[in-house]
């Protein structure tokens, strides 16, 4: 149960630092009651899960409560929801429990809320502790200021409003809400045959999941069947199919992490490495709010190009039907185009429909590739498109986040297709490369702890569990912990990107191929990972920027890579930028708490030097090492396969057909 300030669209903007739009789960709900205040769609209002709080007006102004079904009084008289109800001055507005079907209710204020914006938003991330006016859900005491006289507040996010109070929402506009779901989605960005088999995706499309009690705003857990899967791993990503080389997602995309699928929500993570074979239309995500553990979930294939507009309200939208009517998907497994690049092959995916992955080359990790993706990035960032929204990068590939309603998905691959032919060929990339050095509490008893609880509470059998370090080792072939050890402290880490995981956590790889250690990640993955905590999946690095779910195999723990005392106006509140290197300098579990403590104080300093990365000196490096690179490579795919094999006799892994 908890109640938050929430506005609409949100913290748009910082998905490329791992910072997640959030605001309501259920958008349909929360902008139609502001509608009928006259406020404008997005002005702040709240967000009540479960159940909702009692509040005392100290002017008189006007509500509406929308959403899941729930008791609703003003001074202990019955009032209906989806009403525009008038409160006096010192009257006590009750919002009871959810009766259900549905998660969450809505109550929207004349005038709105007004709270301090953060990052351009009201809206609050109670894991990223910021929004909302204190970072946090509402307790008992809070005061939250109101739009003045019932006039919706002029810096409010959304379309304007008319500032006149209507009767309510008209029943016609109102959605249905049900214990059995059926969620337009569109295919790809990750399905079949690369990915899922054949019967895989048909699986998905024609199975009833059931929504698991352990879900949130970051994500809803499903329960349902375990893929066959299309491969047998994923390569320098991870040993377990699922695991592809880090790319940004989507809101609403059903990511599998191992055999678990979940559907992100508003607060999940930006940046990852799972695979995502379908993702619920934009329109359609309202239903992520409102589904109840227990529900049961139907995926429906739509063409992109024939789903409901998320800028419509009305009938437009579909909410108040039932199922979802299509006569089918795009039928393309999600791939939109594949063409030949002046120096690399180039794969258009769909994800969702207002959004597109742009891959480069084969599925490999390779620092050309990242290259590539940043002259891309860069490119589109100077045209500055009107309909492009967000643009993230990760190791192989660039997000585009898009208005379709602005700019169609034909529109965009032209688009593409001419900032491709303009590229600059990677040779010439030269790009800012500070050098950070960072400490690490090697084994951090924070780290520990995580293990621990993951073992008690969601795996004890897993191979990588006591010790995640020893897992390393055994996967990698070497001898003892200590060469893990001595092989992280010497390598030197490049930055590919940010928000793995959130709040601009790195994901990085050794610039040296011989320090790239390769694990695979958790399945399922942790519920609980400590902040700055820091892991290596697959062949990457990464920092967790706050506290939350996570996969990586741990090593040790940081400082922060998020300074909380930003107020994000005129400093960037994230510590790293791409193309960064970090070193690391070994420090004890207990020195990591005094320098954390002078971190959040303010005290501490970045030990940084300015520098250059050139990519035509590092393939000259890569040239020059290649006959002991090979070596290395040859020993760790020895190790990395008998993990495998070591894993399908225990049953870890299903076999492909």
């Amino acid at each position: 149960m908890q109640t938050t300030v929430q506005d609409w669209p949100a913290r748009v903007g910082y998905w490329h630092v791992g910072v997640p739009p959030s605001g309501p789960m259920d958008d349909l709900s929360f902008r139609l009651g502001n509608r009928a205040l006259g406020n404008p769609e997005g002005a702040a209002g709240l967000e009540c899960t479960l159940g909702g709080p009692a509040l005392r007006f100290d002017t008189e102004t006007w509500v509406c409560v929308t959403g899941a079904p729930t008791p609703v009084t003003v001074n202990g008289k019955p009032v209906e929801q989806w009403r525009s109800v008038p409160v006096p001055a010192g009257g006590v507005l009750d919002v009871g429990m959810v009766r259900g079907p549905g998660m969450r209710s809505y109550i929207l204020i004349a005038g709105g809320i007004d709270v301090p914006e953060y990052l351009g938003s009201r809206a609050t991330f109670t894991l990223g502790k910021f929004g909302g006016g204190t970072g946090r859900a509402l307790a008992a005491g809070d005061a939250l200021a109101l739009g003045i006289h019932g006039v919706p507040a002029p810096s409010a996010p959304g379309s304007g409003g008319t500032g006149r109070v209507t009767a309510g929402v008209p029943g016609d506009d109102q959605p249905v809400f049900t214990r059995r779901w059926e969620l337009a989605v569109t295919e790809g960005p990750h399905g079949a045959p690369e990915f899922f088999t054949r019967n895989d995706f048909d699986t998905i499309i024609g199975t009833d999941y059931e929504v698991h009690f352990n879900s949130d705003r970051t994500g809803v857990r499903l329960i349902g069947p375990k893929p066959q899967w299309a491969r047998q791993d994923g390569g320098e990503a991870g040993l377990h199919p699922s695991n592809i080389h880090d790319t940004a997602y989507s809101i609403g995309a059903l990511d599998f992490t191992g055999d678990t699928p979940i559907l992100l929500g508003p607060d999940g993570p930006s940046l990852g490495g799972f695979v995502c074979p379908v993702t619920v239309v934009a329109a359609e995500r309202w239903k992520l709010g409102q589904l109840t553990p227990g529900d049961k979930v139907r995926f429906v294939p739509v063409r992109a190009d024939r789903a409901a507009s998320l800028r419509e309200l009305g009938a437009e939208r579909r909410a108040a039907w039932p199922v979802v009517l299509s006569a089918g998907g795009d039928g393309d497994d999600g791939v939109l185009a594949r063409r030949e690049g002046s120096e690399t092959a180039v794969t258009y995916r769909r994800a969702g429909n207002d959004g597109l992955l742009i891959e480069y080359g084969d599925m490999t990790l390779d620092l050309e590739l990242r290259a590539r993706v940043h002259a891309l990035h860069q490119a589109l960032l100077e045209r500055a498109e009107p309909g492009v929204t967000e643009l993230t990068p990760g190791v192989r590939s660039l997000q585009v986040r898009t208005d379709p309603d602005r700019l169609p998905t034909g529109k965009l691959l032209d688009l593409l297709g001419e900032v491709e032919a303009e590229l600059p060929s990677a040779d010439q990339l030269v790009v800012p490369s500070r050098t950070v050095s960072l400490p690490l509490s090697w084994d951090d008893p924070s780290t520990r702890e995580a293990i621990t609880r993951y073992m008690h509470g969601v795996r004890a059998d897993a191979p990588w569990c006591p010790w995640n370090i020893e897992f390393i080792r055994r996967m990698n072939g070497l001898a003892t912990v200590d060469e893990v050890f001595d092989t992280v402290f010497a390598a030197e880490y490049l930055v590919l990107g940010l928000g793995d995981v959130y709040l601009g956590a790195p994901v990085a790889t050794p610039t040296d191929p011989r320090h790239r250690l390769v694990t695979t990640k958790y399945n399922p993955a942790r519920t609980w990972t400590p902040e700055n905590a820091v892991g290596i999946g697959g062949a990457y690095l990464c920092i967790y920027g706050m506290e939350g779910p996570g996969g990586y195999q741990f090593v040790g723990r940081t400082t922060q890579v998020w300074n909380h005392r930003s107020t994000g106006i005129g400093e960037d509140p994230w510590l790293l930028r791409y193309f960064d290197r970090i070193r690391w300098y070994p420090v004890s579990g207990e020195e990591l708490l005094d320098l954390r403590a002078d971190v959040a104080a303010g005290r501490g300093e970045l030990r940084a030097e300015d520098g250059e990365f050139k990519l035509a000196d590092y393939r000259r490096f890569l040239d020059d090492n290649a006959a002991s690179i090979d070596s290395f490579r040859a020993m760790q795919a020895e190790a990395f396969t008998a993990e495998r094999n070591s894993w399908r006799e225990a049953g870890e892994l299903t076999e492909t057909p």
